[in-house]
């Protein structure tokens, strides 16, 4: 399965920094989401093994701003849309 592979996603990440699944080095690689074989693009977070996404309800917002989520079920499957970076590699500027 993808969360035996050395380079997988964590089992729940969330985009709100307020949330405690928040984690801004895997955030800056990053994550790509699909859901039951569809790519989805406005997941706010995620959990593999509840097996559900939230993704934002429109353009709606709540009383402090953030906008308004709907918890979908269904298969999650998360990906990485980079390498990680070596430890030494920050910061360099790559030549092309």
């Amino acid at each position: 399965m993808a969360e035996d592979a050395p380079d997988a996603p964590p089992d729940r990440l969330s985009l709100d920094p307020r949330s405690p699944y928040f984690d801004e080095a895997l955030l800056s690689r990053g994550v790509g989401i699909k859901f039951n074989g569809q790519e989805k693009t406005s997941v706010i977070e995620y959990s593999i093994s509840e097996r559900w996404i939230r993704v934002a309800a429109g353009k709606s917002r709540d009383r402090y701003g953030q906008p308004m989520t709907v918890k979908l079920k269904g298969k999650v499957e998360p990906y990485f849309e980079s390498p990680p970076q070596a430890e030494g590699d920050e910061g360099v500027a790559s030549e092309g």
